[in-house]
């Protein structure tokens, strides 16, 4: 975090302004970081009583984060918010994320319903972009789930963006990224469409190891023990 880099790109004053906003920042990244540790702790109990009742982890694994300041002020800026740090959470919904990778398409679906049925987990928005992909190929499930976190004096509800995908599509995700970011963001027509053809190719893939996966635990619950 660079405050005269802050300062330029975003015209803010590198004295008190710019103080304040770093100040609230480390606020909010403490803030953001318990809501994510709790959406966390409870997805992988979750997932440690799956597999106990279903000898199956859908989970495969997890990462997370928390924006940057500089990610944070350029989409306030963006999208014409108030550089007013104090409302971000009402602004923002994504500032603390966490992407949950699975094995297969039913256990996104598994995951998700597990998580939202818990008393305490209030939902914000989703939006399923596995049955409505994105138009250049991007398919996950995202939710924001808001997570009561209580601190020594007082419980705040914080938002936290879930992305959930399958190995597969986060593969193809991580790769998209990877290319348009080198294309500095303007991908040719024909690249953007073979991009596209690769996700569709992998979604095919996904719903075939899927059925494998079913045909194989249909098979499991029929044999003699």
């Amino acid at each position: 975090m660079n405050a005269n880099t802050l300062s330029q790109d975003f015209g803010i004053e590198p004295s008190a302004d710019l103080k304040n906003i770093l100040m609230e920042y480390a606020k909010i990244n403490k803030n953001y970081t318990a809501a994510i540790r709790e959406v966390k702790t409870k997805l992988e109990i979750l997932d440690d009583d799956f597999q106990l009742l279903h000898k199956h982890n859908p989970i495969h694994h997890m990462e997370s984060r928390v924006k940057s300041p500089e990610s944070i002020l350029e989409k306030l800026t963006r999208k014409g918010y108030d550089l007013d740090l104090n409302h971000i959470s009402k602004q923002l919904l994504d500032i603390g994320g966490i992407r949950v990778i699975c094995h297969y398409v039913d256990d996104i679906y598994t995951v998700a319903q597990l998580l939202k049925k818990q008393d305490d987990i209030t939902v914000i928005r989703e939006i399923d972009y596995i049955k409505n992909p994105k138009p250049n190929g991007y398919r996950s499930l995202h939710l924001v789930v808001e997570v009561p976190v209580f601190f020594v004096n007082r419980v705040e509800k914080i938002p936290v963006e879930v992305q959930i995908r399958t190995m597969a599509m986060d593969f193809w995700a991580s790769l998209e990224h990877q290319l348009r970011y080198k294309a500095e963001g303007e991908i040719p027509k024909f690249i953007a469409d073979e991009l596209k053809e690769c996700s569709e190719n992998i979604a095919d893939s996904d719903l075939q190891m899927q059925k494998i996966h079913s045909f194989l635990e249909d098979l499991d619950k029929f044999t003699p023990k």
